[in-house]
C-alpha cells in the first residue's frame, strides 16, 4: 500500500506528523505465488494466488491493532487478511524485478483478494499508473475511507479507545490546543 494512503487510514491524513510517522517503517517487499490484478472499474488491486507470479510490495512494520482494525475496515469484505511468507528485498530492482536482491523471509499479514475473479481485469495493476493519475484524488478525499471515519466517529469497537486521530480524546486534546493557542494570543 502507498505510504500515503496507509497514513490517511491510520492516521485520519495522508501528511501525518514526523512523530506519527516515525512510528512506521517501510521496507520493499515480495510474495511469490501472488498476482496483483486491477479491480474491474476501479483503481485499487486485487492480490491473488498464482503460481509462477511474483508481486512486489511494501513490508510495514509497527502497525497496531488499531491500525489493523482500521485497515481490516478500509479493506472490506472483498478482501481478507491472512497469514503470508514474503521475502524483504535488501536491493529494490527495477519494475519487471531485474537486479531485485532477496533477503530474509518474514511471515506477515496481507489482504487477499476473495471477491471472485470475475470482477478482475485481465491485466496487471501498474502501480506507477496509480501514482501518476489517481493517487491525488485518495490522499485528498476519497469516499474509500467513509467506512473508517465513521466506525471511529460512532465510538465502536475502535481498539485505541480514542486515541486515533480521528478518534474522540484526539478530537477533545486538540480542541484544548486550539484554546491554549487563542489564550496565549490575546
Amino acid at each position: 500500500m502507498e505510504p500515503q494512503v496507509l497514513y490517511r487510514v491510520c492516521f485520519g491524513t495522508s501528511t501525518p506528523t514526523s512523530f506519527q510517522a516515525s512510528f512506521l517503517n517501510f521496507r520493499p517487499a515480495l510474495l511469490h505465488q501472488h498476482r496483483r490484478h486491477r479491480v474491474l472499474l476501479h483503481d485499487y488491486p486485487a492480490v491473488v494466488p498464482q503460481q509462477e507470479s511474483s508481486v512486489r510490495g511494501t513490508y510495514v512494520q509497527g502497525l497496531t491493532d488499531g491500525d489493523i482494525y482500521r485497515l481490516d475496515i478500509f479493506e472490506g469484505n472483498e478482501y481478507e487478511r491472512r497469514s503470508v511468507k514474503i521475502k524483504v528485498l535488501e536491493v529494490e530492482g527495477n519494475d519487471a524485478g531485474q537486479g531485485n536482491v532477496e533477503g530474509a523471509e518474514v511471515e506477515v499479514e496481507t489482504y487477499v483478494w476473495v471477491a471472485g475473479k470475475n470482477k478482475l481485469e485481465e491485466r496487471e495493476w501498474d502501480f506507477e499508473e496509480f501514482r501518476r493519475e489517481k493517487m491525488s484524488s485518495w490522499i485528498i478525499s476519497s469516499d474509500e475511507y467513509s467506512e473508517v471515519d465513521e466506525a471511529l466517529r460512532a465510538g465502536g469497537d475502535d481498539p485505541t479507545g480514542g486515541r486515533g486521530v480521528n478518534g474522540s480524546i484526539t478530537e477533545r486534546l486538540e480542541g484544548k490546543k486550539e484554546e491554549e493557542v487563542l489564550e496565549s494570543a490575546v
